[in-house]
């Protein structure tokens, strides 16, 4: 199964060497890796370039934009443009950060879930942090969930699900559109990588509301919202971040900012998120 990989990247040169290396050194390594450069005031693409220049499979594409950080459409702008770049002969589209390291067996244990099973639209793994020289699982969601840092895709649900939006909250309704369209999602415990930045340290202060604006673009309703906020904040032991989902859902409300999924879509995943609460309480 040939596999292509794209890595958004914004002032990552204490990381992307690392993570270049650990997928270079994949007991079967990606057919593409394209590196978007994302503005970046460091040495990043210089260090990209290096890699390329020794490595052909890999690619630097720079891109030129707002230097401030925001969760969603930044990312995905630069996702979007490294895709664009690339043919369309692959069976496995991968979206990495620039700031992982790999295990070895990482792509090859990807493919083989892929393989296993054909109703399986996306894989991977979990992410971990270094805490007192230890590296923990860094619990930001479930265990159903695969993180934005870490996504690959088959093909065909990659084109069922239209690709990526260009919004917060994209890592999550990639997956409730894969299900609509009837693709099972797999997360392999056994997978750890190491998360050498941890996720937030470069968001804006204004991004803060962004969370709640992508509960009600998702049309999960009010009362999904708090539940899902009140989750979030519990995950990460901050109750500020509850209260900012609301403000964020209920200022998207008034503005009446545009959906991301339609009425049939939005209904299939209030649903679905009703289910999964039930099966997690009884």
């Amino acid at each position: 199964m040939k596999t292509y990989i794209i890595i958004p990247a914004y002032n990552e040169a204490e990381f992307i060497g690392e993570t270049l290396q650990s997928l270079l050194n994949q007991s079967f390594p990606a057919d593409k890796i394209v590196v978007i450069d994302d503005g970046s005031s460091d040495s990043t693409p210089e260090i990209v370039s290096e890699f390329a220049k020794k490595h052909p499979e890999i690619s630097l594409v720079k891109n030129t934009s707002e230097g401030v950080h925001l969760p969603g459409s930044k990312v995905v702008n630069a996702f979007n443009l490294g895709f664009k770049t690339l043919d369309d002969d692959f069976d496995i589209i991968c979206k990495f950060d620039a700031d992982l390291i790999f295990p070895k067996d990482y792509l090859e244990k990807i493919k083989l879930h892929f393989k296993e099973n054909d109703k399986i639209g996306m894989v991977g793994g979990f992410c971990e942090i270094q805490k007192n020289h230890e590296w923990i699982l860094e619990r930001l969601t479930g265990k159903d969930h695969i993180r934005g840092a870490l996504k690959a895709y088959r093909k065909a649900c990659f084109k069922d699900i239209g690709g990526l939006k260009r919004a917060m909250g994209w890592d999550t309704v990639d997956e409730l559109l894969a299900q609509y369209h009837g693709w099972e999602i797999k997360t392999d415990d056994r997978l750890r990588v190491k998360h050498l930045k941890p996720t937030g340290n470069n968001y804006s202060k204004t991004s803060k509301y962004k969370q709640g604006a992508a509960f009600y673009r998702l049309r999960y309703g009010f009362t999904i919202t708090v539940i899902a906020s009140a989750k979030l904040a519990f995950n990460k032991r901050d109750i500020s971040v509850f209260w900012d989902c609301i403000v964020g859902f209920l200022r998207a409300k008034n503005e009446k900012r545009p959906y991301l999924v339609n009425k049939d879509e939005g209904r299939f995943i209030r649903n679905l998120r009703w289910k999964k609460m039930q099966e997690k309480l009884f």
